[in-house]
């Protein structure tokens, strides 16, 4: 047999091996239910996951709902995409864009309370297959939106429907209940070297 003939059938015995790894592990998971999906971390690319499942949902003509909390004062390629060309789609925006800029802790509180209201009306819905909840770890970190009450409702949301959370943090409750968290962590961001953020790139 030769060299490359070895490597074939070296690298062959190990696909098997690895897909029998896999199947077993899908033939494990057989529990159907929606899950909570967590994403976190200091790294660019939060919000951008979420928003790819987002499209993954709509690709199965899923029902989807979106609530932005912090963001909505810069148009973004998401708000565009959404109300434009899927209107179907339950969007809602808090409006006031980044706490640093308004400077206004009892407005900021304001403008969540109201944007709560509207995530807890998409977490009570049995038609919607996905709900993002983007930024929302903000709200319980700056203890503007009570974490308690934030748990609960997740919890208590209807069996099928998955939910994504997004932001820095979130507090260790939030961990806890979730079936699913992937942290990004930041190894170079172009920000720091001077480069502009780029529009359908960074926003």
């Amino acid at each position: 047999m030769t060299d490359e003939n070895q490597k074939n059938e070296s690298h062959k015995k190990k696909m098997q091996k690895q897909k029998e790894s896999v199947d077993a592990h899908i033939a494990a998971a057989d529990e159907e239910r929606g899950v909570l999906i967590l994403l976190t971390g200091n790294g660019k690319g939060k919000s951008s996951s979420g928003f790819g499942m987002v499209l993954r949902a709509l690709g199965y003509d899923h029902s989807v709902g979106v609530v932005q909390f912090i963001k909505g004062v810069q148009l973004s390629g998401e708000e565009i995409f959404l109300k434009e060309k899927m209107p179907h789609v339950d969007f809602y925006q808090m409006g006031t864009g980044f706490t640093w800029n308004t400077q206004d802790r009892s407005g900021d509180i304001a403008a969540a309370e109201r944007t709560w209201e509207q995530a807890a009306r998409m977490l009570k819905d049995e038609s919607l297959d996905l709900v993002l909840l983007d930024e929302l770890t903000y709200m319980i970190a700056y203890k503007y939106l009570d974490e308690d009450m934030i748990i609960d409702a997740l919890k208590n949301r209807p069996p099928e429907q998955s939910v994504i959370v997004t932001g820095r943090g979130g507090g260790s409750k939030l961990r806890e209940i979730c079936d699913t968290v992937s942290e990004v962590k930041e190894v170079k961001h172009a920000y720091n070297a001077g480069v502009k953020a780029r529009k359908g790139v960074d926003y």
